[in-house]
């Protein structure tokens, strides 16, 4: 079964998140400030390509990494 907290943020995905992009809109976040979209193996780049287009990916880390 599926952790629920650590389901890919994809569209009509239900896999297990391996790895979290935190990301911020500069326009909307302090800079400081960290949102996360949970990502598993096959939707890691393209939810990384989103957001890296839009200018608000600031890092991708492990899930066992997130506080």
């Amino acid at each position: 079964m599926t952790d629920p907290a650590l389901v890919c943020s994809a569209k009509a995905c239900r896999r297990t998140a391996t790895r979290a992009l935190r990301w911020n809109n500069p326009r909307l976040h302090a800079p400081e400030r960290r949102k996360v979209w949970l990502a598993c193996d096959e939707h890691v780049e393209s939810l990384s390509d989103f957001l890296s287009l839009r200018g608000f990916l600031r890092d991708v880390i492990d899930v066992d990494e997130l506080d």
